[in-house]
């Protein structure tokens, strides 16, 4: 085993596979406004928001825990009344009706403001807090949990060097492999080590299981559900993996009170990543050691695509990076070789790389479900011989290299695509 990586891959898994209550944008907002409120220690007079354009618009339309209100500034009351940002991600989970009331009344009070920091960086909160004596600033950088910088009265608590993070280090020895290399290392792994991926199935299937009860979002995993009660869709892989991974994502964006397990910073990347294995170990059951470590290359595929593409971009990341290392890894439960599983990827980028990503909302159901029956479809094309010739579009000369060229269009083909699609959110309904 190359030395070190080992331990590199498995802190990575446990940095970036963790649960999540909520959209992971207002989550953002909402932990760093309860850690802003927490150093404040008193009544609050007035705040004022900073948020990166990505994080804005991810959480303009999109259900928060616990709330009948969606957007940016009912996330931030949300973490400032009732927030336990001891809690990370799970910021709002001790939220009641009671914490509800008083954040609408904190947001109608236009004593909260959210604007847009002009910044490169991806995900970036700034919480800027006063009170009668005191003043209290707290900025979320890098990652949707990690808290950078924390000052009291202009005195400062924290000053965190994201550069220096084991996490950067551990991104280049993950991007210093070929795919190939990546799944062996996978395949050594010692079970006790990962076995903590497979809580990703059980609290990803129990979201699904509200999704598919009754209509919430957008309704289509329970449309399709009940279509193919009817026999009008089959009940194949394909149409089992759109219908799980679309009814958890109608669950998630409408709100409900239920964590998910998140992949690379995200709950929909978690319900892509996860649930088209789930789908799969349904028709075609297998061990626990086996389906960690298929969960082990969705999530560190994943992870390998967002390295080039960013952590939040102009492009879905369901469709274009969970989604792909889902096919991977059910390709590799197929028993397939290693270049069929590099072909399984290939498809994926050849299909989905168009995809944009237009915020956290309910329509991102849809999105899901293309990408669960895509992630499928290019496994089985895959097995039978089908894969998309090198230099084909933007097909490199081989799997990483295709996976580069993604995130060449991701990052510096579609900055402007990013910007016309916040100002047409940003305009809304007459």
């Amino acid at each position: 085993m190359i030395s070190g990586i080992y331990e590199d891959l498995v802190r990575m898994l446990k940095e970036e596979v963790k649960p999540a209550l909520g959209c992971t944008e207002p989550a953002a907002i909402a932990l760093a406004s309860a850690k802003a409120r927490d150093v404040l220690g008193e009544v609050i007079d007035s705040c004022q928001i900073y948020v990166s354009p990505n994080i804005y618009k991810n959480g303009m339309g999109v259900g928060i825990p616990g709330a009948d209100r969606t957007g940016l500034i009912m996330a931030a009351c949300m973490g400032l009344v009732g927030g336990k940002a001891e809690l990370g991600l799970n910021v709002l989970e001790k939220a009641d009706a009671e914490v509800m009331k008083a954040a609408e009344a904190l947001a109608d009070s236009d004593k909260i403001k959210v604007d847009i920091y002009d910044t490169i960086e991806k995900v970036y909160v700034e919480v800027n807090i006063k009170g009668k004596g005191n003043s209290a600033k707290v900025i979320l950088q890098g990652k949707h949990d990690q808290i950078i910088r924390v000052e009291k009265n202009g005195k400062v608590l924290l000053n965190k060097d994201i550069a220096s993070d084991e996490d950067s280090c551990d991104k280049e020895a993950l991007v210093s492999l070929s795919i190939k290399q990546l799944i062996v290392l996978i395949e050594e792994m010692d079970f006790k080590d990962i076995a903590f991926l497979l809580d990703g199935i059980h609290m990803n299937k129990r979201i699904c299981e509200e999704g598919l009860k009754k209509r919430l979002g957008a309704g289509v995993g329970f449309s399709l559900n009940q279509a193919m009660k009817d026999g009008i869709v089959g009940n194949d892989l394909i149409n089992r993996a759109v219908i799980l991974t679309s009814a958890a994502s109608d669950a998630r964006m409408s709100g409900l009170m239920l964590p998910v397990m998140s992949s690379n910073g995200s709950g929909n990347h978690g319900l892509t990543a996860i649930l088209p294995i789930v789908a799969y170990n349904d028709m075609y059951p297998q061990n626990e050691e086996k389906l960690a470590k298929a969960l082990a290359i969705s999530h560190l595929v994943t992870a390998y695509i967002k390295n080039y593409t960013g952590r939040l971009s102009a492009v879905c990341g369901c469709g274009v990076a969970a989604s792909t290392g889902a096919s991977a890894a059910v390709a590799w439960l197929m028993g397939l070789s290693y270049s069929q599983i590099e072909g399984a990827i290939i498809n994926m980028i050849g299909n989905l790389s168009g995809m944009i990503c237009d915020g956290a909302k309910a329509g991102c159901a849809y999105k899901l479900a293309s990408a669960a029956g895509a992630a499928i479809q290019s496994a089985i094309a895959a097995k039978y011989g089908s894969v998309i010739p090198y230099k084909n579009g933007i097909i490199g000369c081989s799997t990483e290299e295709s996976i580069r060229n993604l995130g060449i269009v991701s990052e510096k083909g579609m900055t402007l695509t990013d910007k016309i699609i916040i100002g047409i959110m940003d305009v809304g309904c007459a």
